[in-house]
């Protein structure tokens, strides 16, 4: 007998062979009905999949991470069957799911399609879909696999074979169609109920420019089709809430492909907006210890040599920059981290000079590939809420949790109540990847997972995420659609000292190296406001908003009056400017609605004689008369409950 262990602690004893699908029977029919996979020993495989040793178990019904991903990849291995059908001799690439649904990369040959054949595709998924064909998985030695798809006359496909060794390949057969895959799938396709077929793009054959444009067509697929349509109104939702369209209406930034792709510009409303955002961040550095410093954009090829950087990242990069001087290479600053380490090193340290905190809103170069580019969330140079603690091995845990409650401070600051701590470690089986000792990242990933403990959060373990130096904590947050975003990430890194031979003096005259600590609130400034943009749609909280209130006389005569009242506010430090244009109190009232100002002031003859404002909250309308006085201690009030960390409404 095997013993199988639930995710409640339970222990069931079985037959070896037994399948997940058999244990959900073992336990009631209603829920092997819902199975669509299962997670054995932390790996997510076919719920019919035979065990053949004592393992944890967990049943994957819909909703759960590793669900979706199996269900939208079965999804794609239907897709691919139906243009099969109805293309005959189609070349099929790889189909993976991705974070909302599935997409397969195909080559017509000399044939076409347009969006207009995507509802063809879609009703012959739903009649394939209708057959419950079991998705069988079959073990393939590599000289059956090649005999296959050269009498298939597949290239891609064989491509891929070349990469695989003898007892690593699987196939994957459901209905008439058959495909190179590692798995996992659902039971049968008879769990795909909805189908939408999202929209054609280009791909080049494995990422490469060189290669031969594929077809990619991108779908998604749910067990019910009201689950479909709430998606679909999501989609409508999040393209009124795009921070690009966004943006360009709150008139926040801009680009210009005569500057570069994926380089933005900050207009001086976006400018005073990312302003504010630094110094709340900086004034609360400043109060946990942080210090100051400032690094220059470019630093020697040697000390990403020297960082490990240039070996897992240097492609990533853009090309080193050449000197008059031969040999010299300079590169533009991929990350902040190594001059960091250069600072440290700039002085003797002693244990009474640590916990170091350094800190830089630093601006760092990436080459990301043109497709990839998409409005502030990825772009080419960004700036990144920098800071990197040099600490004692005895401070860690306690730093790392102190870390922990300025990434909540911020999160909360900023209404982000909803997300989770991914824990990012090492993958389980491939350590080709990371640099370091097993001991220090064993000692890293020990001391993350009892920080998060201990700080009570909720929490998912991730292998395979982790940094090539370290192990991680990031920051999963879901905005105001649902979507989920990683923003903050924490990192305990033994491997950077040791690279640049960081040294303190301990309490014993001997020489130790320091622990570092990266950390990064926001993440980088521009994909943060990015998803802030999205997740209030546009309602920015008053303490950030650009502009945050505007006086609108109801006509000329009082344009003096109004001009006193904002001035009285701009000496409050309240973001205010007066609407003197010559145009009916409605249309100004609507313009403003329309740039999402949080507060207007009508001022009129009875504000005026009464040292008053009639005040209008965007969104909400009026909200009564108040002496002006009155009014800037409520916004006084309003602005330090906002930046207090802790939840809040808006006054007034």
């Amino acid at each position: 007998m095997i013993r199988i262990t639930l995710p409640d602690g339970a222990v069931r004893e079985y037959e070896p062979g037994i399948s997940a699908m058999d244990v959900a029977r073992s336990i009631g029919e209603g829920l092997a009905r819902k199975v669509l996979a299962a997670e054995v020993n932390g790996e997510v495989w076919d719920a019919s999949r035979p065990i053949n040793n004592d393992a944890s178990l967990k049943l994957l019904t819909w909703g759960e991470k590793g669900a979706k991903s199996t269900f939208w990849h079965s999804s794609a291995h239907l897709m691919a069957e139906a243009l099969e059908a109805l293309y005959p001799g189609v070349k099929l690439g790889i189909g993976p799911s991705i974070e909302n649904g599935f997409y397969y990369d195909i080559d017509l040959g000399d044939r076409t399609i347009g969006e207009d054949d995507l509802k063809k595709i879609e009703d012959k998924m739903k009649e394939l879909a209708k057959n419950n064909s079991v998705y069988q998985r079959v073990d393939m030695p590599k000289d059956k696999a090649i005999a296959y798809f050269t009498e298939k006359q597949d290239p891609y496909k064989l491509e891929l074979l070349q990469d695989l060794q003898d007892g690593q390949i699987t196939f994957y057969t459901q209905g008439n169609f058959t495909d190179l895959c590692r798995g996992p799938h659902i039971p049968n396709t008879g769990f795909i109920k909805a189908i939408k077929l999202m929209n054609i793009a280009g791909a080049y054959w494995r990422g490469n420019e060189k290669n031969k444009m594929l077809t990619r067509i991108y779908g998604i697929t749910f067990p019910a089709q009201k689950e479909l349509d709430e998606y679909l109104a999501l989609l409508e939702e999040a393209k009124k809430r795009d921070h690009r369209k966004l943006g360009r209406e709150l008139e926040l930034f801009t680009f210009s492909e005569k500057v570069g792709s994926g380089l933005p510009m900050w207009l001086p409303k976006g400018a005073m907006m990312r302003e504010r955002l630094q110094q709340f961040l900086q004034k609360a550095q400043m109060e946990s210890g942080y210090v100051p410093v400032i690094t220059p954009h470019i630093g020697s090829k040697q000390l990403y040599v020297t960082s490990g950087h240039w070996e897992k990242y240097g492609k990533d990069s853009f090309r080193p920059i050449t000197t008059p001087q031969e040999g010299e290479e300079f590169m533009l600053k991929p990350m902040n981290c190594p001059h960091h380490c250069e600072i440290y090193k700039s002085s003797p340290r002693s244990y009474k000079d640590l916990p170091l905190r350094l800190a830089e809103f630093g601006t760092v170069y990436r080459y990301e590939q043109s497709g990839e580019l998409h409005g502030l969330t990825r772009v080419r140079g960004f700036t990144q809420d920098d800071a990197h603690l040099f600490c004692r091995p005895e401070q860690v845990k306690d730093e790392f949790k102190k870390v922990i409650d300025l990434v909540l401070f911020v999160l909360n600051s900023l209404d982000f109540p909803d997300f989770t701590a991914q824990i990012s470690l090492r993958d389980q089986e491939d350590r080709s990847k990371y640099i370091g000792s097993e001991e220090n990242w064993q000692i890293a990933e020990q001391a993350i997972i009892e920080a998060a403990t201990e700080k009570q959060l909720k929490t998912v373990v991730e292998y395979g995420e982790a940094a090539f130096y370290g192990p991680k904590l990031d920051f999963m947050v879901k905005d105001a659609l649902g979507r989920s975003w990683q923003l903050g990430t924490i990192q305990v890194d033994y491997n950077l000292p040791e690279r640049f031979e960081l040294e303190y003096v301990d309490s014993d005259n001997s020489r130790k190296r320091p622990v570092m600590i990266h950390r990064a609130p926001f993440g980088s400034m521009e994909r943060f406001i990015a998803v802030l943009l999205e997740h209030c749609g546009g309602n920015l909280p008053f303490w950030l908003s650009p502009l945050q209130v505007k006086v609108l006389p109801i006509s000329d005569k009082f344009g003096e009056y109004s001009e006193k009242v904002a001035a009285a506010l701009r000496e409050a430090d309240i973001r205010a400017e007066v609407d003197d244009r010559n145009e009916k109190i409605g249309k100004k009232i609507r313009d403003t609605e329309l740039m999402k100002v949080p507060y207007m002031l009508v001022v009129g003859e009875k504000e005026m004689n009464e040292g008053k404002v009639a005040v209008r909250k965007h969104g909400e309308g009026d909200k009564g008369t108040l002496l002006l006085d009155e009014f800037i201690d409520e916004i006084k009030a309003l602005v330090k409950a906002q930046t207090s960390g802790k939840r809040t409404t808006a006054v007034a």
